[in-house]
């Protein structure tokens, strides 16, 4: 089986840099799976993912913290959700878009759009569109350990992908359902390896973020 390209080098920590303490994200489409979805992440770079407004159960993830100093390092070059983001073309409708960023209490600027030629709008945009694919496949396999269990592996296939494809962030958020996986001998024995195959190059990669944050803090 291929191994996981995605996971294999890992996320140096960037130093603080400008940019909001908090973000959000909405993006409305009826019509559309989801329809509405909503992402909040902290000063820490904890965050939910929701496809309701109130949603019981919203999927908690959390950022590297190369990959949340990023984001806000892009916010701030929208001037923290304050400039015009729309295009202004005559474009199909994609939906409504919302990033919202807070200055360190309770209040917030946000901006809406349909389409932005915006680099680094844009750039933001995919980061959040890429938590939101890791959240949904988190859901698909969720789904199919639960109540599938022979579409298990087809669901890990899709997993791998996305990954091999730049398309998932916050990883760990998939361990509990790989370990549950590998403990579990109902599971197809190709589900269980390549379940146990992804979890051992998840851990490993955090580890070396772990190790490559602390010698940070060593070097200053």
């Amino acid at each position: 089986m291929r191994i996981l390209l995605f996971l294999l080098s890992a996320s140096i920590a960037l130093a603080a840099a400008p940019g909001p303490s908090r973000l959000a994200f909405i993006k409305e489409f009826p019509g559309s799976t989801p329809a509405y979805m909503a992402i909040e992440i902290d000063k820490d770079g904890k965050g939910v993912y929701k496809e309701a407004v109130k949603d019981d159960y919203p999927i908690p993830f959390e950022l590297d913290a190369a990959d949340w100093e990023a984001m806000r390092v892009l916010a701030g070059k929208i001037d923290e959700c304050k400039r015009p983001l729309e295009s202004g073309l005559k474009v199909a409708n994609m939906g409504s878009k919302t990033l919202r960023c807070f200055d360190g209490s309770a209040k917030f600027t946000d901006v809406t759009f349909n389409y932005t030629q915006d680099p680094a709008g844009q750039q933001l945009y995919d980061f959040f569109e890429r938590i939101s694919e890791s959240a949904q496949r988190y859901l698909q396999l969720e789904r199919a350990v639960k109540y599938e269990k022979l579409g298990v592996n087809q669901e890990l296939l899709l997993l791998q992908a996305a990954g091999e494809r730049g398309r998932l962030v916050a990883y760990d958020m998939y361990l509990p359902l790989l370990d549950r996986i590998i403990k579990n001998d109902s599971y197809m024995h190709m589900a269980r390896e390549r379940a146990s195959q992804m979890a051992d190059i998840i851990r490993a990669r955090k580890a070396q973020v772990g190790a490559t944050q602390q010698q940070s803090k060593v070097d200053k």
